[in-house]
């Protein structure tokens, strides 16, 4: 009853395989290297558009460097208050941005809403020396709140960023249940709308340690692979970053893990709504459960050894909070999640109220 994280799993069997292939033998270090050629090629033919792609083993390497190649010292990185890049990176995009600054705006259920950016980027006109410079706007899909931004909203957006000369970043370590949820195209989930970099994450959902940067316009990635390097994520041995990249892209496996994953947070939140004394503020739009329990099932559920996170009330609306025997929680289903351990999960609490 692992709910923690999607990053509690481990790779994919067909991951973990591509692995041990790669390992078979020698070849030329620093990602120059058949694995890492083909993978690049498979991120192009999946996004239909010859751009610039760079491994990178973490997810916070992506979004910080990304971010960097957008945003000068002196420059603004709009975000969500919420947004891991905000919160949980520990200043990465300031550090590799040599001291940009973010500016988290609000927005309900995890969102930046259309007029939140407009109003941003009209307290920040550029120009102005006082001032930090509007340098990119970063949107997280699917959000830390679990929910999605849609198609439209995505390019409503952009066409605001790029109105201000402002670049468009997407923080995509959940790009795939995302996707799989919305049942489009990346393209259109990415470039299409608007997004000029997209992180592209792949270890939430079955890599071992395995992410993209994505520059959709190649121009904008002139000096990425020095900002790779001097921050000290080109592997060595970068096949093994391209054999699981390209095992991770094969034959659709990355959307097949996506599924699995959206099916288990949906077969958990179906069961919760039907259990008395839980409450469900947000929807479940990706793999990402939030809900209101009773604090004597969250402490029988602890004893019996399931993982999960309490969540911070910040993002309720008012109202919502919870009551003094009541914790509010984050469950996160992964590709490697059960049916059995979400039934068990819920038997448990069924039974702490009373109503199994």
């Amino acid at each position: 009853m692992d709910f923690a994280s999607d990053n509690t799993s481990g790779a994919s069997g067909p991951v973990m395989a591509a692995l041990m292939a790669a390992n078979a033998g020698a070849a030329m270090p620093y990602g120059v290297d058949p694995w890492t050629a083909g993978a690049e090629k498979a991120v192009q033919a999946l996004f239909e558009r010859d751009c610039a792609v760079f491994l990178v083993p973490s997810g916070t390497a992506a979004n910080a460097l990304a971010l960097a190649a957008l945003t000068p010292p002196h420059g603004a990185i709009f975000c969500h208050e919420d947004a891991h890049i905000a919160n949980d990176e520990c200043g990465a995009p300031e550090f590799f941005s040599a001291g940009a600054k973010l500016v988290g705006l609000p927005g309900q259920q995890g969102r930046i809403a259309l007029a939140t950016i407009e109003a941003a980027l009209a307290r920040f006109p550029r120009g102005l020396v006082k001032q930090v410079q509007p340098s990119a706007l970063s949107l997280t899909q699917a959000t830390e709140c679990g929910t999605l931004y849609s198609l439209k909203e995505i390019a409503a957006l952009s066409d605001a960023a790029h109105g201000a000369g402002v670049k468009v970043h997407m923080d995509g370590a959940r790009f795939a249940n995302a996707l799989a949820r919305l049942g489009c195209s990346p393209a259109d989930m990415s470039w299409r709308a608007g997004v000029d970099v997209l992180s592209f994450g792949a270890t939430k959902n079955g890599t071992f340690c395995c992410d993209a940067v994505i520059f959709f316009d190649s121009a904008l990635a002139h000096d990425f692979a020095f900002r790779r390097k001097r921050g000290g994520h080109t592997l060595s041995k970068g096949r093994f970053l391209g054999a699981q990249m390209s095992a991770y892209l094969r034959d659709g496996h990355w959307l097949d893990l996506a599924h699995h994953a959206n099916a288990m947070a949906d077969r958990l939140r179906e069961g919760l709504a039907q259990t008395p004394g839980v409450g469900l503020p947000w929807p479940c739009e990706a793999n990402e459960v939030f809900a209101i329990l009773p604090r004597s099932g969250d402490m029988a559920l602890k004893a019996a050894g399931a993982s999960y996170y309490h969540w911070g009330a910040r993002g309720l609306a008012p109202g919502e909070a919870p009551g003094t025997d009541e914790v509010f929680v984050r469950l996160i289903p992964s590709f490697a999640t059960t049916p059995d351990e979400v039934d068990r999960f819920l038997d448990i609490l069924r039974r702490a109220s009373g109503k199994a």
